[in-house]
């Protein structure tokens, strides 16, 4: 109701400010404005009318669909108009006794306006399929010489349902990830962001992006059901048992707080997969201790843990765990990312958010995620193909 109101609101008075502000000077530029309004109005009351009329499963592919781009349109939209009444109107009171308005002030409007808006078009357009892939060396002390040049794929967070409409480009990324000819295909979890349902068949697929020795995932707390706002328990049981299945279909082993040992040559690593459910702050990490437990001695442990902060907590200085890779941010989809600098609103949250970390001759590789999550824009934050190279010291 909250929202319909304020829709509503904005609906009445944004005209009325075009009006007051063009009318007089321009007809022209007053008719393009109503019109790209208009335009604006349509896609965005279709959305509110779809979402809040669908009687069908909530984590249904095009459901979730709709409530990514629902607000995507309230970011770039709906608040850039309440910024531009506030201006207005209150220009309208300084100008009270003298009529009219301060039309720097409304000019400003416009300008938030448009710039907020060609910035979030920019980033749900270009940015959240402007793939990148980063590549990164970690140099293992002692490393066996046959898993010298070992090449690990890592994929994390695709919340799938964000390429619905655009499996075209799913498909595209994984047919990239084999030209690397990967060792090992390492998938940190979030393949949903509410139910199984999302998954739409995606399955086939994520089944073409082959590995040599093979390809192992973890669930991370999405994948649980945890933000479903209708699963009963019952259902969130029934939900993970069919995530299971759904993530074995598509080529992956399911690591859930238990590990592998991969032989490859006379060398042995292993590899171990905890589950993360829960949300933030209250994220519940995996039985860590349960997952190695009976783990021998082998020539390179790695860990996928879906949350970075699970290092610095139970792997770092308690564990032999040589390697930790993580996803979970996102980088938040916001931020500035170049090779000398690098920032996001997620840092404040976790301290090891995107990229490479260590601590003595212990790693930790973030990965942004493939997909997007809530939002349909990434700004400045390019989802990521990772690409590590094992090498000894």
């Amino acid at each position: 109701m909250g929202l319909f109101i304020i829709l509503i609101i904005t609906e009445v008075l944004t005209p009325v400010v075009l009006r007051q502000h063009f009318y007089s000077i321009s007809r022209v530029k007053y008719f393009i404005s109503i019109i790209i309004h208009v335009i604006l109005s349509l896609w965005l009351w279709i959305l509110f009318i779809e979402i809040t009329t669908d009687k069908g499963f909530f984590d249904t592919p095009r459901h979730i669909w709709m409530l990514m781009n629902m607000t995507g349109m309230i970011c770039a939209v709906v608040v850039p108009r309440i910024i531009l009444n506030i201006l207005h109107f209150s220009g309208r009171i300084i100008r009270i006794k003298t009529g009219g308005h301060v039309r720097w002030l409304t000019n400003t409007g416009l300008t938030i306006m448009i710039l907020i808006f060609s910035v979030i078009a920019m980033g749900t357009l270009y940015g959240r399929f402007n793939f990148k892939t980063d590549a990164v060396t970690i140099k293992i002390k002692g490393l066996n010489k046959d898993l010298d040049g070992l090449k690990i794929v890592q994929l994390s967070d695709m919340h799938l349902a964000g390429f619905y409409h655009h499996k075209k480009l799913l498909q595209k990324v994984m047919d990239e990830v084999n030209t690397y000819k990967p060792d090992l295909i390492l998938n940190t979890g979030d393949f949903v962001s509410y139910g199984w349902r999302e998954f739409d068949r995606n399955d086939t697929i994520l089944f073409k992006a082959k590995s040599r020795y093979g390809n192992f995932a973890v669930m991370g707390n999405h994948d649980f059901g945890t933000y479903h706002p209708d699963f009963s328990e019952a259902e969130r049981d029934n939900n993970v048992l069919i995530m299971n299945q759904l993530i074995t279909s598509s080529g992956y082993k399911v690591l859930n707080n238990e590990f592998t040992i991969l032989k490859i040559g006379d060398a042995k690593i292993g590899l171990i997969g905890v589950t993360t459910k829960g949300r933030h702050p209250d994220i519940l990490h995996g039985d860590l201790g349960k997952a190695i437990t009976g783990l021998d001695s082998v020539d390179l442990k790695i860990l996928l843990s879906h949350d970075p902060n699970q290092w610095e907590e139970e792997v770092t200085a308690k564990t032999d765990i040589d390697i930790t890779l993580s996803g979970h941010t996102h980088g938040m989809q916001i931020g500035v990312l170049t090779k000398k600098f690098r920032w996001s609103p997620s840092k404040y949250f976790y301290p090891h958010w995107s990229g490479l970390y260590s601590e003595g001759n212990q790693f930790q590789y973030v990965n942004r995620g493939l997909g997007v999550l809530a939002i349909t824009f990434r700004i400045w934050m390019p989802p990521e193909i990772t690409i590590i190279t094992i090498k000894p010291e």
